[in-house]
């Protein structure tokens, strides 16, 4: 059984930006970057070698020539892609580039192969994070899939800054540790840089949003996030909308969501109608029965490709960060979403997430979901290898999730 839930800690004194797709986000981090006086982290699951990913680049290596200590880390399996010209660039430039649990491929069947960095997070002089599920990747490039990706990410100063910086060092600190050639401490200053800044608990408030930091890990924070997510499911009486790229949630979770929807929530669920990984969709698939006959709202995404993780409860409690409500993200990868209690911020993605809904979505109807025997054999089938999958990789005693 798990333990019991830790209550989300909301703090005061926030800026909180909402940043849609690339078109937003990309910008808005060279910006962060250009003016850069100390250090820069930046970490991520992808980083792709096109217009994005040299945008980025060039914003870093312009940013070390200037003594900024900048340190990129990037998922060893997300990554492995990354081509070896763009590595040399960024490490010629003097930019500190890492990779997190490298030593994985296709056929590596190890257990932790599955624990993956998939935070999307950077954090500037510690006084400007952002938090998303962006990687380091140009919106168009979709390859199997309908451009542009869909995506959200948040620009945030104020206290929680702090804690950004602090995941982002003790991410790259873990690390280091097994590069036995890296001097310490792992963000060192380059020559003739300023001290790195103090991580102060009282960071400057920079506006009036209460905003929290959470984040998924496989020590003290295994579920941190899935947590936040009940406590505000648990609390909503009008409306509740999760759009969300992949999922396929636990018991308890879509024990809550039924509750909600039979006390008179609207509860609505997007998801992608792109199939990218079979067995997740069928899995996932293999639950909207369930779902449907309570009366949970479940729409497919049609139009492009999906990638959000993000969430509206009753017009005041929203959510933007890189977990999705699935066992990957829930049991295994680290994750970090930033939470907001501020009516306009949630009107603004609110707004955003009926604009491509009217757009691209189509409702799951429920008198019209019936599979045929085949199509349940094949659903139920891919719900109980997940299940065998997260036996394999250790997680056999959360018998409460699936």
């Amino acid at each position: 059984m798990r333990a019991a839930a830790t209550m989300t800690r909301f703090v005061d004194g926030h800026a909180v930006e909402l940043l849609e797709g690339g078109g937003a986000y990309f910008p808005a981090l060279e910006a962060a970057f250009d003016a850069a006086l100390h250090e820069i982290h930046l970490q991520a699951y992808i980083f792709a070698d096109d217009p994005a990913g040299r945008l980025v680049a060039d914003a870093l290596v312009r940013a070390a020539a200037r003594g900024v200590a900048v340190h990129v880390l990037v998922d060893g399996f997300g990554g492995r892609t990354m081509p070896q010209p763009l590595r040399a660039r960024l490490r010629a430039g003097g930019v500190d580039l890492l990779f997190f649990r490298p030593d994985v491929t296709v056929f590596d069947f190890q257990r932790s192969r599955l624990r993956r960095l998939h935070h999307k997070i950077a954090a500037v002089d510690g006084v400007l994070g952002f938090v998303g599920g962006i990687n380091v990747i140009d919106d168009m490039h979709t390859p199997g899939h309908t451009p542009p990706r869909w995506d959200y990410a948040v620009q945030v100063r104020g206290p929680l800054t702090a804690e950004i910086l602090r995941l982002a060092r003790q991410s790259w600190d873990t690390v280091a540790r097994t590069y036995l050639h890296r001097r310490w401490p792992p963000w060192r200053s380059l020559p003739g840089a300023l001290p790195p800044p103090a991580i102060e608990p009282g960071a400057p408030r920079a506006g009036a949003i209460r905003a929290a930091f959470v984040i998924r890990d496989t020590l003290r924070h295994r579920c941190d996030i899935e947590d936040a997510y009940l406590q505000a499911i648990a609390l909503a009486d009008r409306e509740i909308l999760i759009a969300n790229a992949y999922f396929l949630p636990g018991v308890e979770f879509r024990r809550a969501l039924v509750d909600a929807a039979r006390r008179g929530v609207r509860v609505t669920i997007l998801l992608q109608a792109r199939v990218e990984y079979v067995l997740m969709r069928h899995a996932s698939r293999a639950l909207y029965r369930q779902l449907l006959d309570a009366g949970v709202h479940i729409f497919e995404y049609h139009q492009s490709f999906m990638h959000a993780k993000v969430a509206v409860i009753d017009g005041e409690w929203a959510t933007v960060g890189s977990s999705n409500i699935d066992p990957l993200s829930l049991l295994l990868a680290r994750e970090a979403n930033v939470f907001v209690r501020d009516a306009v911020f949630a009107a603004g993605l609110m707004s955003s997430l009926q604009r491509a809904m009217d757009a691209g979505a189509r409702p799951v109807v429920a008198s019209g979901f019936r599979h045929g025997l085949a199509g349940r054999i094949a659903g139920w089938a891919c719900y109980g290898i997940v299940r065998v999958l997260l036996g394999w990789a250790g997680y056999g005693a959360r018998k409460d999730y699936l």
